[in-house]
């Protein structure tokens, strides 16, 4: 086994504990954070049930069942979509936004990412995402990238932004969130 491989395995380890002591301090369960991370950070074509299902790669019962607890706690709220009615939405809270915040700022984990010099968390950061590219093609998961990152993202010439799928118009906010939809730009990345 490679060095690389102990590394991330030993974070995801030290990750996983320290997520499971914070949801406990709020009441919740690791998956529950895990679920307003989601929230926290997708687009409004990817706030339903079955995306988080896809992310987390959990099964319809552990979201519907997380989805209640949240709901029950207002940390999330559901809403029928608009232009389809029997599609569900999720929107995060501020309730939950308030209690993502304030586990963030106890995260031992996230400290020690702050406390990586700058100059060298965008190289960090570039080979990590290059690296779960890697991964996610060789056992077959979807990308969940970010809009801005995907081949379907269009740079239009009064430069504004739009989805190649839905043909929907873009904000730069809607740019920089994670989508269910998401394929990398290259395929061979």
């Amino acid at each position: 086994m490679s060095n690389v491989l102990q590394l991330i395995q030993r974070l995801a380890v030290v990750a996983q504990a320290e997520s499971r002591q914070l949801a406990g301090i709020a009441g919740l369960q690791p998956v529950h954070l895990d679920v307003l991370r989601y929230l926290a950070r997708c687009n409004r074509y990817s706030n339903t049930p079955a995306a988080i299902g896809r992310f987390l790669r959990s099964t319809k019962g552990t979201v519907s069942q997380s989805v209640k607890v949240l709901e029950r706690e207002k940390l999330i709220s559901k809403l029928s979509d608009a232009k389809d009615g029997r599609v569900i939405r999720l929107r995060l809270l501020q309730r939950g936004a308030d209690l993502l915040k304030r586990v963030d700022e106890e995260s031992a984990i996230q400290a020690a990412v702050e406390e990586v010099a700058s100059d060298e968390r965008l190289p960090l950061e570039n080979s990590l995402t290059a690296l779960l590219r890697r991964a996610q093609r060789l056992n077959g998961s979807r990308s969940f990238g970010v809009c801005s990152t995907c081949r379907f993202f269009n740079r239009l010439e009064d430069g504004s932004f739009q989805c190649g799928i839905t043909h929907e118009p873009l904000t730069v906010d809607d740019s920089m969130r994670i989508c269910v939809e998401h394929e990398n730009e290259v395929l061979n990345a």
